[in-house]
């Protein structure tokens, strides 16, 4: 009987991962951005070499202002206009977080935001779906086995939510496993897209909401009230709706944190990605433990990796020295992402009974 593995980043690596929010445009190789600017003509990149320009995407996100974050995405969205770019950006997408360890993800974007060169909605997913699958094969090749589930998301400011929700229902045979919107969440409630979600429940088909990242209570409230989302988007401002007095156990919590918690609405967590927004102030100061401690379903998740600077082995590691986890908590976190994957059931079983279960007790000991 060997002893646990230690718990440091070439570790953690070595864990398999279930990653539920990443966003494809929010995670391109620095060095691909500059390619595929080159191959587009697009010349509006504010650096021109791999270092520098991840460094500015890393440094312009820290802004602490979610609006001021978004406004990087400018220029990865621009180089995603091809079929080449969209193919290559979810191919690598594939490889990396594989390499990574991570074994399950669900990758988002936005088709409506990659039309400029002429493709349609659905030609932009077929070819971002090409380029996931043909990620999947390279990764495989390498020893690396990783599932890669595509969300589309509608922009909470535009109006073309129950086309990307019909668009969603139409690809969920070939790759599509839910719908989400995102954009900034000030001035945008998710009821201004009742339509699309009401689209989505006639046809049983799985959705998750940006709520209570930027925004309080109230964002979280018509997400799972009026919406009837299945998973929240960050919903780290849950805690509005939590009092700790004293010890943790003693917590009060309200009627909406009552309800999330009670019916395991799995909350996707993004720690580094909530600093940079100003969602929370530090990583210590970051409610994710104590939201793990009150037992809600916590995940981990990275958001953007290009803007971070991140990844899941990362993330992982950031929450162990900061709040002192083991290897059951990061299990536990692991298992709560893959309980919650928009993948039928026994899909689900499968990759934790057969892949996340036996590869963490070698890590245990």
């Amino acid at each position: 009987m060997t002893g646990p593995a230690p718990l440091d980043l070439a570790s953690i690596r070595r864990a398999p991962k279930a990653l539920l929010h990443d966003h494809l445009d929010g995670g391109l190789r620095p060095e691909t951005v500059l390619e595929l600017a080159a191959e587009c003509g697009y010349d509006q990149l504010p650096a021109q070499d791999a270092e520098s320009l991840g460094a500015w995407f890393r440094d312009a996100a820290d802004s602490g202002s979610l609006e001021l974050y978004l406004e990087t995405f400018a220029h990865t969205v621009a180089v995603m206009q091809t079929p080449e770019g969209l193919r290559r950006v979810a191919r690598e997408c594939a490889i990396d977080l594989a390499a990574d360890g991570v074994v399950y993800a669900e990758v988002r974007f936005a088709p409506e935001q990659h039309l400029e060169k002429g493709l349609t909605l659905d030609e932009v997913v077929e070819h971002t779906l090409a380029g996931f699958r043909e990620g999947e094969a390279i990764a495989a090749e390498q020893g690396n086995i990783i599932r890669v589930t595509c969300l589309l998301t509608a922009m909470r400011h535009a109006a073309r939510s129950r086309e990307i929700a019909e668009l969603t229902v139409r690809f969920r045979d070939s790759g599509v496993g839910g719908f989400d919107i995102a954009g900034a969440e000030a001035g945008f409630p998710p009821t201004r897209h009742l339509d699309a979600f009401e689209y989505l429940r006639v046809n049983h088909a799985h959705f998750t909401i940006h709520a209570g990242e930027a925004f309080g209570l109230p964002s979280i409230h018509e997400a799972l009230a009026f919406c009837g989302c299945d998973r929240l988007g960050h919903g780290v401002r849950i805690t509005d709706d939590i009092s700790v007095p004293g010890a943790v156990e003693d917590a009060q919590l309200g009627i909406v944190a009552n309800y999330v918690r009670d019916m395991r609405v799995p909350l996707e967590l993004c720690p580094s990605s909530n600093v940079q927004t100003g969602a929370v102030p530090s990583l210590d100061k970051h409610p994710f433990d104590l939201l793990a401690r009150l037992r809600f379903r916590v995940t981990v998740n990275t958001d953007n990796r290009l803007m971070s600077d991140t990844t899941m082995s990362q993330e992982m590691l950031k929450l162990v020295e900061t709040f002192g986890y083991g290897w059951s908590d990061l299990e536990r976190f692991t298992i709560n992402a893959m309980k919650s994957a928009f993948i039928p059931f026994p899909d689900r079983l499968k990759i934790i009974d057969e892949i996340i279960k036996p590869r963490y007790a070698v890590l245990v000991g």
